[in-house]
């Protein structure tokens, strides 16, 4: 398979998602999936629960979710992005006759995506850390990264490639951030 066949499987896939898949319900939906407000009372809930159940490691805790997050952008959106140079799916002259405008296209790059990295790392950090006291966090994180991950695809801001790419990197990130934590976090 050639970059060019890849690259047309890519644009295939997108338009199967983005328009193949449209509906009135995931029109109001995936939007405000990919809201980072609309996740606020979850993030507040993981710091107020970290803290409250585990005093100064959750301190650790949340540091190191924070330090995920920047870590899983930078890698994303200042190094990779630039050096790519991908141009968005709803900025690509080729597809403006296919795009849907469900949301703010933005001037960016796409590959990868962002959200994919930063929330794949996020998910895959609190698996790791809460997994062995908590089992439903393994498909609950997953489903949480992946939703996000496949609206960005939905609203027609990312190509299909550009989140797999972004959950890839985000996973590994995910795993890195953990494996520090456990060298640096105080006895419980």
């Amino acid at each position: 398979m050639t970059i060019a066949d890849l690259q047309q499987f890519d644009v295939e896939l997108f338009l199967k998602i983005h328009k193949g898949l449209s509906n009135s319900f995931f029109d109001w939906l995936m939007p405000l999936v990919r809201n980072r407000f609309i996740w606020s009372p979850l993030y507040l809930f993981i710091i107020v629960f970290c803290i409250k159940n585990y005093k100064k490691q959750g301190y650790y805790m949340i540091g190191m979710i924070l330090a995920t997050f920047a870590m899983g952008d930078l890698i994303a959106s200042k190094l990779i992005k630039p050096f790519i140079a991908r141009i968005r799916p709803c900025n690509d002259v080729s597809l403006a006759n296919e795009i849907i405008h469900r949301v703010p296209c933005g001037s960016g790059y796409s590959f990868p995506s962002a959200h994919a990295t930063n929330h794949f790392a996020i998910a895959i950090f609190l698996i790791c850390l809460f997994y062995p006291t908590w089992k439903p966090i393994l498909p609950l994180g997953l489903f949480w990264a992946f939703l996000i991950s496949f609206a960005q695809i939905y609203v027609g801001v990312h190509y299909p490639i550009d989140t797999i790419f972004g959950a890839l990197l985000g996973t590994s990130i995910g795993f890195f951030t953990f494996y520090i934590y456990t060298k640096i976090k105080p006895a419980a």
